[in-house]
């Protein structure tokens, strides 16, 4: 079992805190023989200590804040298949997500790892709690983080991890449908404990709320967008589920300013350290083509930027000149450098540091979640008004200045052309898309669809498997492919369309293995990269 470095501290806070003292026939021999500056049992009660160091736990895992598991889980696997972001290290050309043969330690990560570290502090609490304000954040929590898990893989062991009394894993099964429907109903139930405690002083589970500082008001935002995301993720499969589930979401609040973002505000974001210090990962090749042709004023706030030469040829007198500009510019995904140095010297990082919050929803998600409804159930006004709104609230969100040139400008994304010097002969290509940020209230449901999502893509960077879950629902941005001789998953994904859901461990087969091969022959294709999850419905395009 992984232990991260954030659940060691708090063992040790949990060890240091408890004194164990040996029975004796003196009544009073516990009190007499304590440390009056030691923590009994009934303070930790007291105080939520318990309850709270795992609510701690559980915000910890949303977005893996421990810097391996998020390097696996969130930039390896996600960020590569989302289109975010592409790996540095020349030794990796032997086996990585984005070429569909990760190595078989790389694959256990996002499950074996995520599903312990989850499960022993919600467990935790579900045996310790009575109260139920902190049973219902627990219940958020693991729909947060497990949501996520459901996406990625398809059928996971959901409701007999909570049932089986001996605190096992190697658990049956539910279908992905199973779980989505169990999830909605946690939700429902969760926001209807909190909305009775809305008003709940935030001194009650502030000091273990590394989110919004005990706020119940906050929480029931969160956890009703949470409901819409996942809501929209059944459009293809089941629109009327969608529908009602969505609207029942917008109805009951959702977050729509950013200073109601969902940030977990860690002591030190080791996640930053992916890309500041160890430097392993750089963007992708399709950010540098979108962000680039629409000229985004917030490049320079996202990312480092790269100074280039370009030479321009004045028509009529044929003479050239020769301007730099600061760009940001990304590897594309698949390919490997031949060396890390120029990676690294060529290509723009993210700007995150070890202040900064691990962000799990933004306003601006919402705004784009609440014009997908309208442009599916509504008027392609409201659509555009929330679209507009998304792209204001992330323009906000990065202090990147107004929105209105952006939102008028007829830019399209670029051509990209490779600098960097890797195993693939001709990592250029063309324009994907030539979508625009510009709204037209007359545009076909699928363009609006199109410029929505693309918008959204880039909003909620870095959240790369958001990004891809919905790049594999919608088949938006339109994303370069892994090229062909890049390719080694021996025949089972297609790269024009990418990788549609994360294999099972070993581990499970090991441990699970007649429950995993029971869940395996229910999906289409069986458990492979290139089959699709139950959602992924849309035709291919």
């Amino acid at each position: 079992m992984k232990t991260s470095y954030i659940q060691t501290m708090l063992r040790l806070l949990l060890s240091a805190a408890v004194v164990t003292v040996a029975a004796s026939c003196l009544g009073n021999y516990d009190e007499y023989n304590r440390n009056p500056n030691e923590t009994t049992d009934e303070e930790l009660e007291r105080d939520n200590y318990n309850v709270g160091a795992k609510l701690l736990q559980l915000q910890n895992e949303v977005i893996p804040s421990e810097e391996h598991l998020y390097q696996f889980t969130e930039i390896l696997a996600g960020m590569a298949y989302g289109g975010y972001s592409e790996g540095t290290k020349p030794d990796w050309a032997s086996g990585k997500f984005s070429t569909f043969n990760p190595p078989v330690g790389w694959m256990k990560a996002p499950f074996v790892d995520v599903m312990t570290d989850t499960y022993a502090p919600y467990r935790g609490i579900r045996q310790v709690a009575d109260d139920p304000v902190p049973l219902a954040l627990a219940d958020i929590l693991r729909v947060a983080i497990m949501h996520r898990v459901t996406d990625q893989y398809g059928p996971i062991p959901y409701s007999k991890v909570v049932e089986n009394k001996e605190g096992l894993l190697a658990v049956a099964y539910d279908s992905q449908q199973e779980v989505y429907t169990k999830m909605f109903s946690e939700l429902d139930a969760a926001v209807a404990v909190l909305e009775e405690n809305r008003d709940l002083s935030t001194e009650a589970f502030g000091e273990y709320d590394q989110v919004y500082g005990g706020d119940m008001k906050k929480w029931i935002l969160f956890a009703n967008s949470l409901k819409l995301r996942m809501a929209l993720r059944l459009s293809y499969v089941d629109a009327t589920m969608a529908k009602t589930k969505a609207l029942e979401a917008i109805d009951g609040g959702v977050i729509e300013a950013n200073a109601d973002n969902a940030k977990f505000q860690p002591a030190v974001n080791r996640t930053a350290m992916c890309f500041a210090d160890w430097k392993d990962h750089v963007i992708s090749a399709d950010l540098d083509s979108y962000m680039n042709g629409y000229n985004d004023p917030r490049n320079a706030k996202m990312f480092t930027l790269v100074t280039v030469t370009e030479t321009s040829r004045d028509p009529q007198t044929g003479e050239t000149t020769e301007v730099k500009k600061d760009l940001v510019r990304g590897l594309r995904v698949g390919v490997t450098p031949l060396q890390k140095d120029d990676a690294i010297a060529k290509c723009s990082f993210p700007k995150i540091s070890d202040t900064d919050p691990i962000v799990w929803m933004t306003a601006a998600e919402v705004a784009f979640l609440r014009a997908e409804y309208q442009l599916r159930w509504g008027t392609m006004s409201e659509a555009g008004a929330l679209y507009k709104r998304g792209v204001e609230l992330s323009f906000e969100q990065w202090n990147a200045g107004k929105a209105d040139d952006y939102l008028a400008a007829a830019a399209a994304p670029g051509a990209y052309a490779s600098s960097v010097t890797s195993d693939c002969s001709n990592a250029d290509f063309s324009a994907r898309s030539t979508i625009t940020p510009v709204w037209n209230d007359a545009d076909d449901p699928e363009t609006a669809l199109e410029r929505i999502i693309t918008q959204k893509w880039i909003a909620i960077f870095p959240l790369g498997n958001e990004a891809w879950a919905e790049y594999r629902r919608t088949g938006y941005p339109r994303l370069a492919p892994t090229p062909d001789v890049c390719n080694k998953s021996g025949g089972t994904v297609n790269p024009q369309y990418g990788a549609r859901r994360l294999q099972y461990p070993t581990e499970e087969y090991a441990e699970n293995r007649a429950n995993v091969e029971a869940a395996a022959a229910t999906i289409s294709g069986g458990d492979n990269a290139g089959s699709r999850v139950w959602w992924d419905k849309k035709p291919l395009n």
